[in-house]
């Protein structure tokens, strides 16, 4: 790193709340005595989430909003066709056209879907392309506390990196159009989901907070921007110390306050993938995951994960944690798997509650918040001594793609509660088998044709065979309806699916699943210097 980004990084007032972030299933919930016996009818079906406790720390107000205390509510039986309707009303798949007629695209196509559990979901996702600069970018957002964060996060961080991805010409041009109130040169072409009729062209608030980060870099006179790992890790911290300001800043309009303050006051992680031909860059902070699915030259398929969960379960975390507070807070710093007992993951967006020091927190919320109505949580936790414990910092993977790598996945938490980095590759090779979407280089080993045909038909009559148009779909399909020998079960599957909302997530979290597929060919060109 060059001596003046030291220099900006560690002087840049904005950047200095930067360093404060982390979260994820942010507060422990508490199961109702009139739901009791419900889940316990219910548990047939499945079991709870791993590493989720129905009681925790803090017993909060506002958890549940009972939609039905009719048991008779909870005998809905969905049909193969309502089950196929559910799963796949999220989906989204687009083929990747060159951006650059001068330079062919690595990425093929990519399918998404999404499937909520909390209601409204806090989960979000989004694909973009870099209009100014080459690139893509995909990401998955993980919301707690609410969705706010995670909408704004996803709304706002390629705007970031896109900006800082351009060069000092192109960077000019857009402050010169500012200046003189002329059309701004698009930055990103937004490829859109299902449900993204709230993504909207950045508001004027957030344009103007934009704005000063480009001028800010524009200061720095640096002709050919910042590299992509640059970019993406002071992306992320920016946007975190601009999430935290805006909620600081006195703001006149009710409606904007308001927002600010629920967007600071949840959390959200964060994982996105950055693919320019054969560089592919991937940013995670918290627990959502990106794994690369690999075919080996032998044709047996393996798993290369691209990032590492930041909770209590990773050492190098705890480790990090612990050096940046006192001894004493040793024992304190996780409690129950939890940082302070609270939340999951260790790295996160918003949650100003584990990162602002107590007065702060005070000062800002005395400004006539009407929390209630906000539905914002207001907690100490205990052992809150040397705030932040939180930072969305991102930890950054580099990956030369190569042939061999045929599909990468990007995935909330919710999926790989249930299933491991090995299962998701399997699956999608499998789906890309079973509906006929493999190509010459996907192919598998040789299958006997009479016990192929024999699976079909076993799977036919039992109700089980669905042919997904969706990789992402799939992955869904299995994660919540297969038991622990990993075999589908429809019955498990219609349940899983028929829960209210005020139990459902008591079993399963929010999923969100990006399949995003490698065009080989010009990979390989590539390395042929073609």
């Amino acid at each position: 790193m060059s001596s003046t980004m030291s220099y900006w990084i560690s002087t840049s007032a904005r950047s200095c709340i930067a360093t404060l972030q982390g979260g994820r299933r942010l507060y422990s919930r508490c199961v109702s005595k009139r739901n009791l016996s419900i889940w316990r009818r219910l548990s047939w079906a499945s079991s709870p989430l791993q590493n989720s406790s129905p009681c925790g720390t803090f017993t909060l107000q506002k958890v549940y909003r009972h939609t039905s205390t009719e048991e008779e509510d909870f005998h809905l039986q969905l049909s193969p066709e309502q089950v196929n309707e559910v799963l796949r009303a999220g989906e989204s798949a687009h083929k990747i056209l060159d951006l650059d007629s001068r330079v062919p695209n690595s990425v093929l196509r990519f399918e998404s879907n999404q499937l909520a559990a909390n209601s409204p979901v806090e989960d979000r996702r989004g694909v973009a392309a870099c209009l100014q600069t080459s690139g893509l970018m995909f990401g998955v957002f993980d919301g707690h506390g609410g969705h706010a964060c995670a909408q704004a996060v996803s709304e706002r961080l390629f705007y970031y990196v896109a900006v800082s991805l351009m060069s000092h010409q192109t960077l000019e041009q857009m402050e010169g159009a500012m200046e003189n109130m002329k059309p701004m040169l698009p930055i990103l072409q937004w490829l859109k989901h299902p449900g993204d009729s709230v993504y909207k062209d950045i508001t004027s608030v957030h344009l103007e907070h934009l704005r000063v980060y480009w001028q800010e870099l524009l200061d720095l006179h640096m002709e050919m921007g910042l590299s992509i790992e640059e970019a993406l890790m002071y992306s992320f911290q920016r946007l975190d110390s601009d999430i935290s300001l805006e909620v600081q800043a006195p703001l006149e309009d009710e409606a904007t306050k308001n927002l600010s303050l629920q967007v600071a006051f949840s959390g959200a992680t964060a994982c996105m993938a950055h693919v320019n031909g054969v560089h592919l860059h991937v940013a995670n902070a918290g627990d959502c995951r990106a794994i690369l699915g690999v075919q080996g030259d032998n044709g047996m398929w393996s798993c290369l994960p691209l990032t590492h969960d930041h909770n209590a379960w990773n050492e190098a975390e705890l480790s990090r944690l612990k050096r940046e507070h006192p001894e004493t807070e040793d024992r304190t710093i996780v409690i129950d798997d939890r940082l302070l007992g609270v939340l999951m993951p260790c790295r996160a967006f918003g949650d100003v509650q584990l990162k602002w020091s107590k007065e702060l927190q005070r000062s800002v919320l005395e400004r006539g918040f009407d929390t209630e109505a906000l539905n914002i949580y207001q907690f100490t936790p205990s052992h809150y001594y040397t705030p932040p414990y939180l930072t969305a910092k991102p930890e950054i993977t580099y990956h030369r793609l190569r042939p061999q790598d045929k599909f990468l996945v990007l995935a909330s938490d919710g999926l790989w509660d249930m299933l491991g980095n090995e299962d998701v590759v399997r699956l999608v090779v499998g789906y890309l088998s079973e509906a006929g979407r493999h190509k010459p280089d996907l192919a598998q080993r040789p299958t006997k044709l009479g016990l192929m045909q024999s699976l079909l038909l076993q799977r036919k009559a039992s109700g089980l065979y669905a042919a997904d148009q969706n990789a992402a779909t799939h992955l869904i399909r299995h994660a919540i309806g297969s038991n622990e020998y990993g075999e589908m079960e429809p019955e498990r599957l219609a349940a899983m699916l028929t829960l209210p909302e005020d139990l459902a997530r008591m079993y399963r979290d929010d999923i969100t699943v990006t399949v995003v597929y490698f065009n080989s060919e010009i990979i390989d060109a590539y390395y042929r210097g073609d």
